[in-house]
């Protein structure tokens, strides 16, 4: 096969979920030794909270993974309800996509309008809760 007919690794449909992986172990590994509780630490910030003061939908991801990755369930469990709820169905999504993708095949999920919606009054549903209680 001549160079020109070779397909590219980087288009191969395992190569995305694999950085996904990738960036999110080197992501974990950082975030293990790194306590978000604590101020002064290198992690990012929430744009939204910067230029609103307000809690978006995701605020407090970066502490619930750090209090999974450590074994307290309850302090995860108070640091974004709704995100830790969801994150099975984040999870199953991407290991389907790894393992279509390992299987040499593409596949992407197809959402409804109507699940669309679902998704997004929870979110906004959520950001009033959390801001207004």
């Amino acid at each position: 096969m001549a160079e020109a007919e070779r397909p590219s690794a980087l288009r191969h449909p395992a190569a995305a979920p694999l950085a996904v992986f990738v960036a999110g172990a080197a992501g974990s590994a950082y975030l293990y030794g790194t306590d978000p509780h604590q101020s002064g630490r290198l992690l990012p910030q929430c744009p939204f909270r910067l230029v609103t003061g307000l809690l978006c939908p995701a605020c407090g991801g970066t502490r619930m993974v750090y209090d999974l990755m450590h074994g307290h369930f309850a302090q995860a469990w108070l640091d974004n309800r709704v995100l830790l709820l969801a994150s099975p169905f984040a999870l199953a999504l991407l290991a389907r996509w790894a393992w279509e993708g390992l299987r040499g095949r593409s596949w992407r999920p197809t959402l409804s309008g109507r699940g669309i919606g679902v998704i997004l009054g929870v979110a906004v549903a959520w950001t009033v809760v959390r801001n207004v209680f």
